[in-house]
């Protein structure tokens, strides 16, 4: 049975890199890998279509009519996909370009978020996640775990009760996958271009109550077919940041796909590569807020709180493997 988990990302000779999504497909293309930039200057906001705003207990006056908070936001891979584990499963499939998850991934993914939970030491108000029924199914656990209000010693939501009032969820589709031949393998993205996500199918299978009907998708469609990688690096760094912008009072969740979960990291921290992002492996990125009148904020720049390899997220500083180290061919 293949057990391969990874998003693997091997860095080849400069700007070059070999994706391998797993031990049944290794694609041999030669891409630039995760780059890190010089992080933007702080930004002034005014506060739009945010559907609520943190308790005044969670900030701290900060002079005047001014307050200043923290803004978290945790970036998810989903989890284990069926495709990885079962090759024969696209050959049958209505939708090949959309896998479910594995049981396992659904365990995976329940557990990761009781680990959020027990450990991120902040509460998460807002879920926005990828159209991908993976990702759906990752949230779904995630969330319950999340809003559970017993069950801690349980490894699935099967059963569990949750108080549905503690998070909103809803659809984005700026996380979306890559849509080039990258990431959807070959032959299986339709062939007309058109991936057909029914929202409401995708909403009901939800935990009930946690939908928030009430919000406007910041990409109202989804990229076009064949954007380039650079292209959807850039979207996925973009989205990050807007929607920590649409929602500046509350710590998010977002719910994503490898691309993007690496992204989050070297977009954010100077000089860094990254290579390898493991199923439901998670970032952590942090900012100050501060919020003036008529819902008036100033944002600071995001920092990077997740440490090499201990949430699934593998990297290194830029420039810091040989030449030698990166001829060295892929072993999958």
């Amino acid at each position: 049975m293949l057990t391969t988990s990874a998003f693997s990302l091997r860095p080849l000779p400069p700007l070059q890199f070999s994706l391998s999504l797993s031990r049944s497909l290794s694609l041999s293309k030669l891409l630039p890998p995760f780059r890190s930039r010089q992080p933007l200057p702080s930004r002034a906001h005014t506060m739009m279509n945010s559907s609520s705003t943190a308790s005044s207990k969670t900030l701290t006056p900060d002079g005047g009519d001014r307050q200043r908070s923290q803004q978290n936001v945790v970036v998810m891979r989903h989890g284990d996909r069926i495709d990885n584990f079962e090759p024969l499963w696209a050959a049958s499939a209505a939708r090949p370009w959309d896998p479910p998850l594995v049981e396992a991934g659904k365990v995976r993914a329940f557990c990761t978020g009781r680990k959020l939970r027990t450990y991120l030491g902040f509460p998460i108000h807002r879920v926005l996640v990828s159209p991908f029924l993976r990702c759906i199914q990752t949230a779904s656990e995630v969330v319950t775990a999340l809003c559970a209000v017993d069950g801690d010693t349980l490894v699935n939501s099967d059963g569990v009760k949750i108080d549905p009032s503690k998070i909103k969820v809803s659809v984005e589709y700026g996380l979306c996958e890559m849509l080039n031949r990258e990431a959807i393998r070959a032959g299986m993205a339709p062939k007309d271009g058109n991936f057909d996500f029914k929202i409401s199918e995708l909403a009901a299978l939800l935990p009930a109550g946690t939908l928030d009907k009430s919000v406007e998708r910041v990409y109202k469609e989804l990229p076009q077919w064949e954007e380039t990688v650079i292209g959807a690096r850039t979207r996925y760094e973009q989205i990050i940041k807007a929607l920590a912008d649409k929602f500046p009072s509350e710590n998010l969740l977002l719910v994503t796909h490898g691309e993007g979960v690496g992204v989050s990291v070297s977009a954010f921290l100077k000089d860094t590569t990254v290579y390898e992002v493991e199923y439901c492996a998670y970032s952590h990125l942090k900012r100050s807020i501060s919020f003036g009148e008529n819902r008036s904020f100033t944002a600071g720049d995001f920092e990077v709180f997740t440490s090499n390899g201990k949430t699934g997220i593998s990297y290194y500083p830029s420039g810091a493997i040989s030449d030698e180290t990166l001829n060295q061919p892929d072993v999958v």
